[in-house]
Formats: structure tokens, sequence, C-alpha cells
């Protein structure tokens, strides 16, 4: 992706100047909340309507949100498909309807041998062919996945290609591995879970589950939520420059 048109100052909201808020926000999403709620929030710290967000993250999972405020909505196309990382835990033994820790175990394995888990984890690098998770949004003729599954009639989804940079093991034990995953836009991680565990023989899910870069962007340049709807003006906003 080419270099983002932004100067990086910070948007004040607090003067009396009705200028409207444009540009990205970083956000430091916590566990509990859909990426929804957390565009809520701040349309409301900002009083700005035209907000969204790049790359859902799941209610259980924390990490970076990038938002996209007023005309900077224009570069979705461009960050939507940039690498992410993540720190991922997943749990040897159980699957789980949802591929999460937030689910029902529809299936039991004995932990696989770490052979057996090294041997999957190079199956699962480079492009690979991922089935979405039953519980997403994706759809199939206007239904929405997860509403589907809901109802308990789970769509049957085409899989997708995408592409796992890579894996950096950070713990493996007998019946769990932590590591960071860089992969490519549009990859679920919880389906690489489920797919590490039916690869090395055994079953699997996503127990945890943090995003860390979007693209040049870092978690840790984001904003705790609670700083947004308290401080909306001492939160820096990377704000859109117009071409000269």
């Amino acid at each position: 992706m080419p270099p983002l048109p932004v100067d990086g100052k910070t948007t004040d909201r607090s003067g009396a100047s009705s200028a409207p808020v444009q540009g990205l926000l970083l956000v430091d999403k916590p566990a509990g909340m859909t990426s929804h709620d957390v565009v809520q929030h701040v349309r409301r710290a900002y009083g700005e309507r035209s907000i969204g967000h790049l790359g859902t993250l799941d209610p259980f999972a924390t990490g970076l949100l990038v938002l996209l405020v007023g005309r900077a909505t224009r570069l979705a196309t461009f960050i939507e498909t940039e690498p992410k990382v993540y720190e991922a835990t997943i749990r040897f033994g159980s699957e789980t309807d949802t591929d999460d820790a937030t689910g029902t175990a529809i299936r039991t394995a004995p932990p696989p041998a770490e052979s057996e888990i090294r041997s999957a984890l190079k199956s699962l690098t480079g492009v690979i062919s991922q089935v979405p998770p039953a519980y997403s949004a994706k759809s199939v003729d206007g239904t929405r996945a997860y509403d589907s599954a809901r109802r308990g009639k789970p769509l049957q989804l085409a899989a997708v290609s995408v592409t796992v940079h890579g894996w950096e093991l950070r713990n493996l034990t007998s019946d769990s591995l932590s590591a960071i995953i860089t992969c490519s836009g549009g990859t679920y991680i919880r389906a690489l879970a489920r797919d590490l565990g039916r690869i090395a023989g055994s079953a699997a899910h996503l127990e945890a589950l943090r995003r860390t870069r979007v693209g040049p962007f870092d978690v840790r340049d984001g904003a705790p939520l609670e700083t947004i709807a308290g401080k909306p003006s001492r939160v820096r906003i990377l704000r859109v420059v117009p071409d000269a």
C-alpha cells in the first residue's frame, strides 16, 4: 500500500470550531464489545455519524481496530487488504461450534504430539484454502451465517483463499499453543485454530486473540475506548491531507 496521506496531528473537538473530524482513529478494543459497539461509542463522543471500521474483531477479542472518520472512509479499499498481525492462543482437545472459547464443544480428542502440531503449522502457511466459521458475517443469498447458525441451521460456506505469512511460536505445551500470526486481510484466526486441530489429528479452538497490527498501524498507538469516551479532544486522529 502506498504511504497514506496523513499529517498525524491531534484533532481537538473541545473548542468552538465546527470543522468536522476527518481521518483515521486507532482504537484498542476491549473484550466484551462488538466492533459495532466501538463505532457507536466513537460516534457519540465526536458527534460524527460517518464512521466505519476495518477488519471486524469478535467480542471476546481485543486489540487494534482502525476506524475511518468522515471523508477518510474513502481509504477503506486501500487499508482493508493490508496484512494483519495477531497474538493468538489455541487450545487443543476440543472443537467448538463457534471455533472459539465462547462456544459449545462439539468434538473432543486427545491433544496432538508436538511433531504433529509443527507439521500442521507448515500446512497452514502460505496461500491456503479456508472455510469461514459457521458463526461469521459471511452471507449466502442475503442470509448472514451467524443468523442461520443461531437458528440451528448452519450454512454451507464456500472455502476462500487466504495467505498466512507466518507463525511465530511463543509457547507450546501438551494442550495449547501461543503464537504471533501474520496473515492477509480476510483470514479467520478461529478457522486457523479449528483447522490446526484437525490437520494435527486432534481438535482445537481459539482461546484468546489480540490484534496488534493492521498494515503500518500498531496497537501501541491506539487509544483506549474509555479515553475516547471521556476526553475525545485529547485523542490523536490521523487526519487526511488533501492532495496538492
